[in-house]
């Protein structure tokens, strides 16, 4: 992987939001949720889909806050309008458990990684 400069790094927007809702995704090819996120009220609600159905259900979600890039361009996964890239890391399994990224204490809904 090469070096990026702190301006490529600032043209990702990486924002905090709560989990309004989640659904089971059963039209994805592998298992998946649905998620509507509140990144507050500058960005508002946005929804994706994530394969995170380890360590996730969709009453767990709810209410948590949850890291996302907000400025990629919507994708069509399936039936379903992906409009921003939950993030997570590997838990390191054969099977590539995700764990979402979250903040440690609350923040305000749409705070900007910095």
């Amino acid at each position: 992987m090469s070096d990026i400069s702190f301006d490529d790094f600032l043209k990702v927007d990486i924002r905090v939001g709560t989990v309004i809702d989640a659904q089971t995704f059963p039209e994805a090819r592998r298992p998946a949720l649905k998620m509507w996120v509140d990144f507050g009220p500058e960005i508002g609600v946005k929804k994706t889909s994530a394969q995170i159905t380890k360590y996730y259900t969709p009453e767990t979600l709810i209410g948590v806050q949850v890291a996302g890039v907000v400025n990629f361009p919507p994708r069509q996964i399936g039936p379903f309008m992906s409009e921003f890239l939950a993030l997570g890391f590997p838990d390191g399994t054969e099977d590539h458990g995700i764990v979402l990224i979250r903040p440690e204490r609350k923040v305000p809904d749409g705070g900007r990684m910095f």
